[in-house]
């Protein structure tokens, strides 16, 4: 079953539109099919906590369907040792069902196990050109940041698999960041052209809808954006003395009155924010109760405040990883429904495409 079309306004600029999506949702949110995902290669940490994760849950529990993708085929541009692959993939359906993802209403599911999605790569590969490609932004950010002397093949063409990701299973809107947006126009040109192409007298692909972030972009300890990549991250698994030890060496400044200046004082601003964001306080006044107490004082504040906040989830996950046989069906429950989303999918589309013989 086709998920409806949003019917945001074309004319507004992305918060706008993005605003507006917020309260059709909120309207009736079982109009929607949500794509989200994450690349396994390694445990999740606190930038994908109040980045996404919660506002995966947030949607889930409105009541829009929601599709969580397990993009194992994006590790292997950069994953010369496999073995480790599927502890990183069930480690992740761990940290998705200790931060609240319910597999009754959520579906979750690898990459690499859904042939049909794969398949739409091809097709789609066809209605975007190389220069196209080569403009990407994302692509660009993330070869700069994977180190490697050359780009691959297949990074090159992550927006058009992204675009078979969100397209496979007519998601109608896409919770993304405002660095992912690129990926998301690519998403909406492909499913355009196709429906000019191949199915012009009704559109078979809905062009999806970006749901912007509310949540600020979290600093690593080293104050670079937090990612696995860096090695800067706090992960959700981290235990309580490890948190403790890496935000002991998170950057701050020389000055010793904490205050809130994101743009002057982004390392500090980064703490106070990551201490408010667990405490659900305003980020002024977690910077008042610190004071004159210095980067000392505010790491201890945000220690305490990060190790409350994650302590269930933790608990959660430790329970969760002891039973990997659990893990192992619910990602495989989760693959079988995308498999048939995905089958009926590339069904239709080689029959708008006159491949069927």
């Amino acid at each position: 079953m086709s998920t409806p079309a949003t019917t945001t306004p074309s004319h507004v600029t992305g918060a706008e539109r993005s605003a507006h999506l917020e309260r059709a949702i909120e309207a009736s949110p079982g109009a929607f099919r949500a794509l989200t995902g994450d690349r396994p290669t390694g445990p999740l940490h606190v930038g994908h906590l109040f980045g996404t994760l919660a506002n995966r849950v947030r949607l889930q529990n409105l009541g829009v369907e929601v599709l969580v993708l397990i993009a194992d085929y994006q590790t292997i541009t950069d994953r010369d040792a496999p073995g480790s692959l599927r502890a990183d993939v069930l480690g992740q359906v761990a940290d998705y069902l200790a931060v609240g993802i319910d597999p009754e209403r959520s579906t979750m599911f690898a990459h690499s196990q859904v042939e049909a999605l794969n398949q739409l790569l091809l097709p789609f590969l066809s209605l975007v050109s190389v220069a196209e490609l080569s403009r990407n932004p994302t692509v660009k950010d993330e070869f700069a940041t994977s180190g490697a002397s050359s780009m691959r093949a297949l990074m090159f063409t992550y927006p058009v698999h992204q675009a078979a990701d969100i397209l496979f299973c007519h998601a109608n809107v896409v919770p993304v960041g405002k660095d992912q947006l690129p990926h998301l126009e690519l998403t909406r040109t492909i499913a355009r052209r196709f429906n000019d192409r191949y199915s012009p007298e009704g559109s078979y692909f809905c062009e999806p809808d970006a749901l912007l972030s509310a949540a600020p972009l979290l600093l690593g300890v080293d104050g670079t954006k937090m990612s696995k990549s860096r090695g800067n991250a706090i992960p959700l698994c981290a235990t309580e003395d490890d948190t403790a030890r890496l935000i002991r060496g998170a950057k701050t400044d020389p000055e010793r009155r904490i205050t809130y200046e994101p743009d002057r004082r982004p390392e500090v601003a980064n703490l106070v924010l990551l201490a408010a964001l667990c405490t659900g306080e305003d980020p002024v006044t977690v910077a008042e109760q610190v004071g004159d107490g210095g980067a000392g004082g505010l790491k201890r504040l945000v220690t305490d405040a990060l190790n409350e906040r994650l302590r269930p989830i933790r608990l959660a996950r430790a329970e969760l990883v002891k039973d990997q046989r659990y893990l192992g069906e619910v990602l495989s429950a989760g693959t079988d429904r995308a498999r048939e989303i995905a089958e009926r999918t590339l069904d239709e589309v080689r029959r708008l495409m006159h491949n069927v013989y």
